[in-house]
């Protein structure tokens, strides 16, 4: 087949990570890089040089007729050029968040169904084989479970400047929870019912309608309840800042990240994907409550970096398209995780329990 003509719009830490899977990949060429900034001539130069640059996404559209677009630009403008790019019968590959408003995401959701092209959106930890291995080995812990995670990140330099603009659009419990409500989603197989959440505002670099720190909780119908911390900026502790666990009647599993979870590696993204190791803590115990089982490690030999689950999130979106693969419950999955997190930030902003 011929490979799939894509247009590379945003240059940042993702977009240049796409950018990098498309030019490696022989089942796609790169037709043309967007951003409005110098981002895209330092992407160029990095990938070799030779890629037609533009600063304006729909002349970028116009002049290029892409056969798919990968979006990475700040979730404001989401769905706008989600729907736009499917308008002009294109793929799309967006990272998370799908819209910076429920409503925009269920707007691309039905354009994409109107429109019969694919839509990927970037769950990345969907492709980490240990987080695979982590939600399955969570269905051996009986019901109801409880999910205990945060990625609290200490940034400072570019990526301090990176958080104050994405948090224009969307709060962290927003922007990087849903990832880990996608997890718990998973973990659950149940269907969420309500939501509480707290949140601070600890600097001034931002609006004063917005906040950098937050935390959420979520009970499921069959029990199961979950919490989520994320926070930015350079206040925040990296103490207990890189906590994955999930507990059930049965036990619990815990990823054990030494090396990604150790000072200085809050605000490292190839540090937020690692797992390292995953230990499976058994409860059975005998009639003198001693535990019978020894804790189990779980070493998995395939632990791809940052860029490598790139490369694999797109090798994914080549397989969607060619092989017409139906997408309808990833895309909703991908509504559905951003419903919780709005009502999460909702929360926030009320101070009462939101009912989902």
């Amino acid at each position: 087949m011929s490979p799939i003509r894509v247009l590379v719009v945003g240059c940042g830490n993702m977009g240049a990570s796409h950018a990098m899977a498309y030019h490696t990949n022989d089942g796609f060429e790169i037709c043309g890089i967007v951003s409005t900034g110098k981002s895209k001539e330092v992407l160029n130069e990095r990938l070799g040089g030779g890629y037609t640059l533009f600063s304006d996404y729909e002349e970028a559209l116009a002049a290029t007729k892409p056969d798919a677009v990968c979006i990475s630009t700040y979730p404001d403008t989401h769905e706008a050029f989600a729907i736009k790019a499917l308008e002009n019968d294109a793929h799309v590959f967006i990272e998370k968040p799908l819209a910076d408003t429920v409503e925009g995401a269920e707007r691309v959701a039905e354009v994409a169904k109107k429109t019969g092209k694919k839509v990927v959106v970037g769950y990345i930890l969907r492709h980490h084989p240990s987080w695979e291995k982590f939600v399955e080995l969570s269905h051996q812990l009986g019901k109801p479970l409880v999910m205990r995670m945060n990625l609290n990140q200490q940034s400072h330099g570019n990526m301090w400047d990176v958080h104050r603009n994405l948090m224009k659009s969307l709060s962290p419990i927003v922007d990087c929870g849903v990832h880990y409500i996608d997890v718990m989603c998973q973990m659950t197989r149940s269907k969420p019912l309500q939501v509480t959440a707290i949140g601070a505002r600890l600097t001034n670099d931002i609006a004063t309608t917005n906040y950098n720190y937050g935390q959420l909780q979520i009970r499921f119908e069959d029990g199961s309840v979950g919490w989520y911390e994320a926070g930015w900026g350079p206040m925040m502790s990296e103490t207990a800042f890189f906590v994955k666990d999930v507990i059930g009647p049965k036990g619990c599993v815990s990823i054990v990240a030494k090396e990604a979870g150790g000072s200085g590696k809050s605000d490292n993204v190839d540090s937020h994907t690692k797992t390292e190791s995953l230990r499976f803590h058994h409860a059975d115990i005998d009639a003198n409550n001693q535990f019978t089982k020894e804790d189990t490690w779980i070493n998995l030999t395939d632990e791809p970096d940052h860029q490598e689950l790139c490369n694999r999130e797109q090798a994914y979106f080549l397989k969607a398209i060619e092989e017409d693969i139906d997408l309808t419950d990833h895309v909703q999955d991908a509504v559905n995780s951003l419903k919780i997190a709005f009502a999460c930030d909702e929360s926030v902003r009320t101070g009462q329990v939101v009912h989902l």
